[in-house]
């Protein structure tokens, strides 16, 4: 396999992978695989105590790419204080939906799914997969707000509630 020598990403860089969502370059490694060797982006998620290795040559075409810039953070908050769009389509097809968008990286899909799926006290009860949704969503959200923002997850937290509680007032 040939080597990239424009590399996009480099070690100690915080980086967003679409399935998983935030997480950690380790290093840039050589590694044997299928007696080939191949050059990887070793990406570390701290949270989910998981590694990750990613070929270097389709790091952009599996969606990897570099945290959200601040002007994308403002967006993605701003979304949230939208009115949350409910579809009357059956749940499985709104849940497949949502678990797209969550799985895009896409940081203001992401928001969009933490805006449709909030819920106030006053309102009912969420589903079992309602709330497994909601909180994915929410945990990329925030985690990537943090990152972003150079902060710890629970300051982050906090913000992303405030938005939240702010609306319904």
């Amino acid at each position: 396999m040939p080597k990239s020598k424009n590399l996009d990403f480099r070690p100690n860089e915080y980086v967003v992978y679409p399935a998983h969502g935030v997480g950690q370059i380790v290093s840039i490694e050589e590694q044997d695989v299928a007696g080939f060797k191949l050059e990887v982006f070793v990406v570390s998620f701290e949270k989910d105590k998981m590694k990750l290795s990613v070929p270097t040559n389709k790091a952009t075409e599996v969606g990897m790419r570099a945290l959200s810039s601040p002007d994308v953070i403002n967006q993605a908050l701003k979304t949230l204080k939208g009115k949350a769009k409910v579809k009357r389509a059956m749940w499985s097809r709104r849940a497949q939906e949502y678990e797209q968008k969550i799985n895009s990286g896409d940081l203001i899909a992401i928001a969009e799914v933490v805006r449709d799926l909030h819920r106030n006290d006053d309102q009912r009860e969420q589903s079992y997969s309602e709330r497994q949704l909601y909180e994915a969503a929410l945990e990329r959200l925030t985690r990537e707000v943090a990152a972003v923002d150079g902060r710890d997850e629970l300051e982050a937290a906090r913000q992303v509630d405030e938005v939240l509680t702010s609306r319904a007032a």
